[in-house]
């Protein structure tokens, strides 16, 4: 499955051509790509047109458990996929949201993968938002509220 959609690169050809390099690609459940992570490709592109400029981070949660594929490059196949969202809103504070989605088939409601982006850095060891003030940073990551992503 694609990291960054192609659906969201219609702006450029060549970004249309380059969203299937496979440095934006991953293995991915059929099932899963097809199912509940299109819906939330479809969710955070819609929530990008309502609001405007929002910063998406997006990839795979990999462990050593991880298991992989082919015999010659060994690819690895993610655990489970992450989004994570940050926007200013209009009275200029910040919110920010995350989801989490093991990868593999399911039909379940998109609340059920949204999490903190506090909760995304643990399982994955990046530091999405480094360049907020701190306790901006901290704030905004450690909760998330739904009523600021509906659309």
């Amino acid at each position: 499955g694609h990291m960054a959609p192609a659906a969201d690169m219609k702006w450029s050809e060549q970004a249309m051509k380059e969203s299937f390099y496979m440095t934006n690609m991953c293995p991915q459940n059929h099932n899963n790509n097809a199912g509940d992570w299109k819906d939330l490709e479809e969710l955070v592109r819609d929530i990008a047109r309502k609001y405007g400029n929002t910063y998406i981070c997006v990839g795979p949660i990999v462990s050593d458990a991880s298991v992989t594929i082919g015999k010659t490059r060994k690819i690895v196949v993610p655990q489970a996929f992450y989004k994570v969202l940050l926007r200013q809103k209009s009275d200029g504070t910040w919110t920010s949201i995350g989801f989490v989605m093991p990868n593999e088939a399911g039909n379940r409601p998109m609340m059920s993968y949204m999490v903190s982006v506090n909760d995304v850095e643990s399982m994955t060891g990046i530091d999405f938002f480094p360049n907020l003030p701190d306790t901006v940073e901290e704030t905004v990551e450690s909760n998330f509220e739904v009523s600021d992503w509906t659309i």
